[in-house]
């Protein structure tokens, strides 16, 4: 099983989105989406059914959002 963990330090609490995609734009997970308190929190996904490739994930908050590219390798 291939496991994705993404670690979140929040300031301030707000509804938090965070979502993946595949190289075409296309969303393939939703991985947060909902209203987190300000702390600290790992995220746990499991990948198996994602092929190797490069991926994006967005996370996106109240004025605030960001694209990182990842490559997953199986």
């Amino acid at each position: 099983m291939k496991k994705l963990t993404l670690l979140l330090e929040k300031i301030i609490p707000y509804k938090y989105f965070l979502k993946l995609y595949d190289i075409l734009g296309r969303e393939v997970s939703r991985l947060v989406n909902e209203f987190k308190a300000a702390g600290e929190y790992t995220i746990d996904f499991n990948a198996d059914r994602l092929s190797s490739g490069v991926y994006f994930y967005r996370m996106e908050t109240s004025g605030f959002s960001d694209i990182k590219k990842m490559m997953l390798l199986k």
